[in-house]
């Protein structure tokens, strides 16, 4: 916020305040009639503290067509004063604005961590926050209509009164979207971005997760172990200078780690490449010296009918069965090299995967890997659904596949192979330090820091606040409903009502603040 904005801000609350003061003086003097004036000093109090209420009502419904809270507050205040009760009206405006206020300070107390942090999300995008809304358009009906047949009914206006300012959704509208702010904040403190208002309500639906494994459920710092050549045609050195080279615009993690390694322990300085080309999920062609090279799996070397010698199958064969990933490096269509890369799975990982599956969702492993890699990396996790060999198209088929099968699936990945899964899946996650940015922009929520052991959090945080409306709602619907009762048997007077109204407002504020600072159980 800047500073002109918080000036005024702050400059508003004061103007409130100062108002409240001198309508709750008059207020006092209209009661006792300590000072005599020339007219009811309640109505100072109906001037500044009703007419920004009909003002706001008049200009909602001219605008916006907006029947809400303020349209029924302002008929009950005009009703007030037309059947003499001026006192009464004062304090209903009074009271009104009273907790309005307070209602304002709630929200902002609550919005404090939040807007420091992050929101980049709209919590009015939220689906339930729009079904919350049709229902206060409902119920404002409702209160219009049962304030016209009380009347018609007991010919007393004064319960009339009574329903318009109890009957209000003022606590049903804020029920909704204050949860889901302060859930994101919460998301916020444990590192998690959330770009899209209504991803929170749908995680809190998903059954299955779906991760990608480099740099996901490992750490992504890949580390060349070995560089293995028959030696007949090119040496180690060689063999690495060219795959450096050809991997320099590669946007893959194997590609990035295998420029990084080869920088930090040999040469800095990197070969150029003509005629770059990038086949997702395969690997990199390109010309360095003259000659045309080739770095990447073996389907790409399969489909480029490049034959691969006994030597090269059986060395690939074992560092494959050990757990490493390795980038076969072919120059002018025949394998010369390869190079070795090992992964080290996230300390958290483990506790992670366990955190999930104990709260009822089935983790998922779709990897570009070969099935021994993955295999390896699964059982050290404990995930028993395993998908290697994916490419991106593969791994959507699996999210469809599952979600055509009503099962609600998240996505979580960090490179651009994995945009298209995380675009495609309920809900898609992106690792937001050495994610790419197009998989940032492709998900519904960024792990800023990459810290992976707070994803149980997340689906815990998701569901309780799912609970946290409900309850709120129920809360909201209930103390309408006995306050209805209340007004039309005439138990309940316009000032209190005005009381109950406001303090189920900040009920439902409250109630919802409770999640900025709710933490999952280990």
């Amino acid at each position: 916020m800047g500073k002109l904005e918080e000036f005024l801000e702050k400059g508003g609350i004061k103007k409130d305040i100062t108002f409240l003061v001198i309508s709750a003086i008059a207020l006092v003097i209209s009661m006792t009639g300590a000072i005599k004036l020339p007219f009811d000093a309640a109505y100072i109090a109906i001037v500044l503290c009703g007419i920004p209420i009909i003002l706001e009502a008049v200009i909602g419904l001219v605008t916006a067509f907006d029947i809400k809270a303020d349209v029924l507050v302002s008929i009950a205040l005009i009703a007030s004063v037309i059947i003499g009760e001026t006192f009464a009206a004062g304090e209903v405006a009074f009271i009104m604005q009273l907790g309005a206020l307070l209602e304002e300070l709630t929200v902002a107390k609550a919005r404090e961590g939040i807007e420091k942090l992050a929101q980049s999300a709209d919590a009015g995008k939220a689906k339930i926050v729009g079904l919350a809304d049709r229902w206060a358009v409902w119920i404002v009906v409702a209160a219009l209509s049962a304030s016209v047949i009380t009347y018609l009914v007991t010919g007393q206006i004064i319960r009339s009164v009574t329903i318009l300012v109890v009957f209000c959704p003022c606590s049903l509208v804020l029920a909704t979207p204050t949860a889901i702010m302060a859930a994101i904040g919460n998301s916020t403190k444990h590192g998690f971005l959330v770009r899209e208002g209504d991803a929170l309500e749908r995680l809190a639906k998903v059954s299955k997760i779906t991760f990608d494994k480099t740099g996901t459920l490992t750490n992504g710092n890949l580390v060349v172990t070995d560089v293995y050549t028959s030696g007949k045609e090119y040496a180690k050195n060689d063999i690495y200078r060219l795959a450096a080279g050809i991997e320099a615009r590669s946007e893959h993690p194997l590609g990035k780690a295998v420029v990084c390694c080869y920088k930090n322990s040999v040469d800095n300085n990197i070969t150029d490449v003509d005629n770059f080309e990038m086949i997702p999920g395969r690997g990199v062609i390109g010309n360095i010296d003259g000659e045309k090279i080739l770095a990447g799996n073996i389907e790409m070397l399969n489909e480029k009918n490049i034959n691969i010698s006994d030597d090269y199958k059986q060395a690939a064969d074992k560092f494959l069965k050990e757990g490493n990933s390795v980038v076969y490096v072919a120059v002018n269509r025949k394998v010369e090299g390869l190079i070795v890369l090992a992964d080290t799975i996230r300390k958290d990982s483990a506790n992670m995967i366990d955190s999930i599956t104990a709260l009822g969702v089935t983790p998922v492993l779709l990897t570009g890997d070969n099935e021994n890699t993955a295999a390896h990396i699964a059982k050290q996790l404990h995930i028993k659904d395993v998908h290697a060999g994916c490419l991106p198209e593969d791994k959507m088929n699996w999210i469809d596949k599952y979600q055509s099968e009503k099962e609600q699936v998240c996505m979580i990945g960090d490179g651009v192979n994995d945009a298209p899964s995380l675009k495609k899946a309920y809900v898609g996650i992106a690792m937001g330090g050495i994610g790419s940015d197009i998989a940032i922009d492709a998900a519904d929520i960024a792990l800023v820091n990459d810290d992976i052991k707070e994803l149980p959090h997340l689906v815990g945080l998701s569901r309780r606040m799912m609970r946290t409306i409900k309850y709120n709602l129920i809360f909201s619907m209930i103390l309408n409903f006995v306050a209805i009762v209340l007004a039309i048997t005439g138990k309940l007077n316009p000032v209190v009502g005005a009381l109950v109204h406001n303090a189920g407002s900040v009920a439902v504020i409250i109630n919802s603040a409770l999640l900025l600072k709710w933490r999952s159980k280990k």
